[in-house]
């Protein structure tokens, strides 16, 4: 897939620079609520918001409830009707917060009707203290991890920006995340000596991603067809689609001109080689 970026736009490259330089970066000005849009890669304009996005235009899990069994039917409803209010997070934090989620895992490309709530059951799970049931001996609890991180990303705004994180443009913010994905933060050492960057990074990413692709909405765009039980699925081979689903209709997309998120590094590449990423370079 192509990509189209405006070269005065942050950079992977020019990132690493920054943060090895010591100076006080330029904030990027002039960002417009269009530059979060994913963009046309020939014409270089945005995309409009999409009711669903995905290759699947008109697919519909949600279209096939009455196949599933009731217990199956009521879990996979709740995660539409009955959206969770925020417990967890105080009102300051849910601001950080919301914006963090929204630079991790973006919904701009979709219309508010069908935006998922990925916050509010990242929110759940810290309220209900549900876990993995284990932790890495450097990190603490997950409630504890959010709230340190919070304060490290504020610490790292300020001291970059003179702002807080959720006031930045979104080319800011990402700069700034993209230190944690690299496990190099600028500043808040005192949170971030509580707790190992990168596998807070992880724990983000992870609850993001979790709550995001739990959902139907999130099921329709990639063409999933929902719980099998009980009809189960008929065509085994040649990757064929079922009766009740849709064809593959791809469109070119690129990611807004500002975004860093059309870029790859490893993970944690400023850590060091002695520290592990799960994932990457084999298991063994």
């Amino acid at each position: 897939m192509s990509k189209v970026h405006d070269a005065s736009g942050p950079t992977r490259d020019n990132m690493a620079a920054f943060y090895q330089s010591g100076e006080r970066p330029k904030a990027i000005q002039d960002i417009e609520e269009r530059d979060r849009m994913p963009v046309d890669p020939t014409t270089g304009m945005p995309l409009p918001p999409r009711v669903q996005p995905g290759y699947y235009p008109g697919f519909s899990t949600l279209s096939q409830q009455a196949f599933w069994d009731e217990a199956t039917r009521e879990v996979v409803m709740k995660r539409v009707n009955n959206v969770p209010p925020i417990r967890f997070f105080t009102p300051e934090e849910e601001r950080v917060m919301r914006a963090i989620v929204d630079r991790v895992l973006p919904q701009d490309d979709r219309e508010d009707a069908t935006k998922i709530p990925v916050l509010n059951q990242i929110d759940k799970r810290l309220f209900e203290h549900v876990s993995d049931g284990y932790r890495f001996e450097n990190m603490p609890t997950d409630e504890d991890a959010y709230r340190l991180g919070i304060k490290g990303l504020q610490a790292i705004a300020q001291q970059e920006f003179d702002m807080n994180f959720e006031e930045l443009q979104p080319g800011n913010q990402d700069m700034i995340l993209l230190s944690l994905h690299d496990g190099n933060p600028p500043a808040g050492k005192e949170y971030w000596e509580q707790m190992s960057v990168l596998h807070f990074w992880q724990l983000l990413v992870q609850d993001c991603v979790q709550a995001y692709y739990a959902h139907p909405y999130a099921w329709d765009e990639i063409g999933y067809g929902g719980p099998a039980y009980p009809r189960g699925y008929m065509r085994l081979l040649n990757g064929e689609p079922e009766p009740w689903e849709v064809e593959e209709q791809r469109y070119q997309w690129a990611p807004p001109p500002t975004a860093l998120s059309g870029m790859f590094s490893p993970l944690g590449r400023e850590a060091g080689p002695r520290t592990p990423v799960p994932g990457q370079g084999g298991t063994h």
